[in-house]
C-alpha cells in the first residue's frame, strides 16, 4: 500500500478505538467552550447553558456509572448515572440563574461562574469556532467527540509529516504517528478542550521548520509558522506567546551556529526567527490593547481556587514559593515513575541527530515547561500543562531509530569488490590499471 494508505488505516484505527469512550471525556472547562460555540452558532445564553449543562452532566454520571460498576463494594448496586447527573444539572442551574438574576449576561459563554473567570475563556475563540459546525451537523455529544478525533488524527498526520521532511523511513514515520495517539499528547488532545486544537497547531508550526530548514516548499513553511502563530492566538495566546519566544530563540541559536562555521544562516531561517519574535512582542501588545486578562490575573485565579476567596495581597512572593514546592513534588513523581524522563532522553538524543531542526523541535516542546510553570498545579488532571514536552519523544523517537537503522545498514553493507572483466585475469586487470594510472 502506498504511505498515505498506511496513514489513513492508522488514523481509522485510532478513530475506532475511540469509539469505546465517546461520552465521560467532559472536564470541568468543557461546558465553556461548548456553550461558547452554541453561543456564536446564535442561540440563546440559556439555551446554550442548557446544552452544554446537560453535556457536561451526562459526562459526570457516565463516569459514575463506570467507577461503580468496578467498584468491590457498590458494582452490584443501582446505577448512580441519573442521580449524579441530575445532582449536577441542580447544582449548575442554580448558579447560573443565581448570576442572570444578578446581572450577569455579558458576553458569549452562560455565566457558569464569576465574570474574572468566564473572561479567561471568553478571550479564546478559536476553538468554538472550530467546533459550531461538528456540533450543528453531529449534535453536542457526536459533535465533541467528532472533533476531539479530526484534532488527534490530525496532529498524528503532522508527526508523520515532520518525519517525511526529515527523510525518515516510511515505516519509522508511521511509527511517531502511532506514538503520538498513544502518549498522553494522544490522550489529551481527545479530551474536549483547547488542547487537542493547540498543539496541531504547533506541530503544524514545527513541520513549517522542517521545510525551511531542508530548503524546499520554504514559502509553504513560512506560511505555515505565520499561519499557526497568528490562530495560535486565538486558541490559547499563551501559547502564541511561549511559541514565539522559543521560535525566535531556536532560530537565533541555528544562525548562531552557522555563523559560527563560516555559513551563511540563510533568509528563510532568520524570516522564521523574525516571525516567533514578532508572534511574542505582538501578543503582548495585542492581549494588552483588548484587555485580556493579563499574568497577575492568572496567578490570583490560581492561588484563590479561581477567585473563590479574596485576592492574595503577596501574589508574587506566595507563586514562586508554590513554584519552587511544584518543581520539587514533580521531579520526585518523575523519579519514581521515571516514564516521561526516559522518553525525554530518547526523544532529545534522537532530535541531537538532526541538530539544526532538533532545536527548533526542542523548543516547541519546551513550550509545554513554560505552560506548566506559569500554572504550577500539580492536581490538574492527567500533566495536561505539560503535555507538549511529549512532541521530543514522538518526534525525537523515530529520529533516533532512523540513525540506528542506518547505522547498522551501513555497517552491514558489503565492501564492493572488482569483478574481473571478461576476456582478462587477474593479472591483465592488474596491467590495465597501470596503463590507466
Amino acid at each position: 500500500m502506498r504511505p498515505r494508505t498506511w496513514v489513513l488505516v492508522l488514523a481509522a484505527v485510532f478513530a475506532v478505538l475511540q469509539l469505546a469512550n465517546v461520552t465521560g471525556r467532559a472536564t470541568p472547562d468543557t461546558k465553556n467552550y461548548l456553550s461558547y460555540a452554541l453561543s456564536l452558532r446564535g442561540e440563546s445564553t440559556r439555551a446554550a447553558a442548557a446544552v452544554a449543562i446537560d453535556y457536561s452532566c451526562a459526562s459526570r454520571g457516565a463516569t459514575a456509572r463506570r467507577e461503580q460498576s468496578v467498584n468491590p463494594l457498590t458494582f452490584h448496586g443501582k446505577d448512580p448515572a441519573g442521580r449524579v447527573a441530575k445532582k449536577c444539572r441542580d447544582a449548575e442551574w442554580r448558579g447560573v440563574n443565581a448570576r442572570l438574576r444578578a446581572g450577569q449576561t455579558g458576553g458569549f459563554i452562560a455565566p457558569f461562574s464569576s465574570e474574572r473567570f468566564m473572561r479567561i475563556f471568553e478571550v479564546r475563540p478559536g476553538y468554538p469556532v472550530f467546533l459550531v459546525p461538528f456540533v450543528t451537523l453531529l449534535g453536542p455529544v457526536w459533535g465533541m467527540w467528532s472533533a476531539s478525533v479530526v484534532l488527534t488524527v490530525l496532529g498524528g498526520v503532522l508527526v508523520f509529516l515532520i518525519l517525511r521532511t526529515q527523510n525518515v523511513s516510511v515505516p519509522l514515520a508511521l511509527t511517531g504517528q502511532a506514538l503520538y495517539y498513544v502518549l498522553p499528547c494522544g490522550t489529551t488532545s481527545m479530551r474536549p478542550m483547547t488542547e487537542g486544537l493547540m498543539t496541531a497547531l504547533t506541530l503544524a508550526a514545527v513541520w513549517g521548520c522542517a521545510l525551511v530548514l531542508k530548503g524546499r516548499r520554504t514559502r509553504a513553511g513560512l506560511a505555515l509558522v505565520g499561519g499557526s502563530l497568528v490562530l495560535l492566538f486565538t486558541v490559547k495566546h499563551s501559547q502564541a506567546l511561549f511559541l514565539g519566544l522559543c521560535l525566535a530563540g531556536a532560530g537565533a541559536l541555528v544562525a548562531a551556529g552557522r555563523w559560527r562555521r563560516g555559513r551563511a544562516p540563510g533568509r528563510a531561517l532568520l524570516v522564521v526567527a523574525g516571525f516567533g519574535a514578532t508572534a511574542a512582542l505582538g501578543t503582548l501588545v495585542l492581549a494588552s490593547a483588548l484587555r485580556y486578562p493579563t499574568q497577575t490575573d492568572s496567578l490570583q485565579d490560581l492561588l484563590t481556587d479561581h477567585y473563590a476567596i479574596p485576592d492574595r495581597t503577596r501574589l508574587w512572593p506566595e507563586f514562586l514559593h508554590l513554584e519552587g514546592n511544584f518543581w520539587l513534588e514533580w521531579t520526585r513523581q518523575q523519579l519514581w515513575q521515571p516514564v516521561l524522563a526516559a522518553a525525554l532522553g530518547a526523544g532529545a538524543w534522537g532530535a541531537s541527530r538532526r541538530p539544526a531542526f532538533g532545536v527548533f523541535l526542542a523548543g516547541a516542546a519546551f513550550t509545554g515547561i513554560l505552560t506548566q510553570a506559569a500554572h504550577p498545579d500539580i492536581s490538574v488532571w492527567g500533566g495536561r500543562l505539560i503535555v507538549l514536552v511529549w512532541l521530543l519523544p514522538v518526534v525525537g523517537v523515530p529520529l533516533l531509530l532512523e540513525s540506528v537503522v542506518r547505522g547498522r545498514a551501513g555497517a552491514a553493507a558489503p565492501v564492493p569488490t572488482p569483478v574481473p572483466e571478461q576476456g582478462l585475469g587477474e593479472q591483465g586487470l592488474g596491467e590495465r590499471a597501470r596503463s590507466a594510472r
